[in-house]
């Protein structure tokens, strides 16, 4: 019996959270699983929350829409945190953005982690990283797909070679998001 991921990806449009559902989607491609990406577009995203659902399995998905189960939530702001953290599966993982998200969260069947994206990204100089940070957080705990497959391939076939020039800033800011959540791996 094979994983699967049910990954929801959710924050102010802006943050980059539709693609980071693609880069995880690409790289699940590129490493033979079976995907899907739902992006949710509507009256909530202006000014409000942006969202897709992300599923990287290594067998086939019956459905691409969850609403429930989630076993990996992104949230990058409070809304989206409010929103998803009571549909995070028993033993799920929760990654929140920390420079902007004080909550306590109060669930304890739940790994959380905590990941100051916005002051990582102030520290390398550049806030269009904040999801890549965030992303090299999630594969360094959850192991759903390498960082070579998502900087090598995803990033290419996301953005075309004409930003392959970006590689060596979204590098480092995988490792720099893989770094912040080291020492909160349980």
């Amino acid at each position: 019996m094979g994983k699967t991921y049910k990954i929801s990806c959710a924050g102010f449009g802006g943050q980059g959270v539709m693609s980071m559902g693609q880069l995880l989607t690409y790289a699940g491609m590129e490493e033979g699983k079976e995907v899907s990406w739902v992006p949710s577009y509507g009256p909530e995203m202006r000014g409000g929350t942006a969202n897709c659902s992300v599923t990287v399995s290594d067998e086939p998905i019956g459905s691409p829409v969850f609403d429930k189960g989630i076993t990996t939530c992104i949230a990058m702001n409070v809304p989206s945190y409010l929103k998803y953290v009571d549909k995070v599966a028993p033993g799920g993982d929760l990654f929140i953005n920390s420079s902007i998200i004080h909550d306590e969260v109060k669930r304890t069947d739940i790994n959380v982690y905590k990941v100051p994206v916005n002051d990582i990204a102030d520290e390398l100089g550049n806030q269009k990283l904040v999801n890549i940070i965030m992303l090299g957080a999630v594969i360094e705990v959850t192991k759903i797909v390498s960082p070579e497959t998502i900087l090598h391939k995803a990033f290419l076939k996301l953005f075309g070679e004409s930003k392959a020039k970006l590689i060596p800033a979204n590098e480092k800011a995988l490792a720099r998001g893989a770094e912040a959540v080291k020492d909160q791996i349980k």
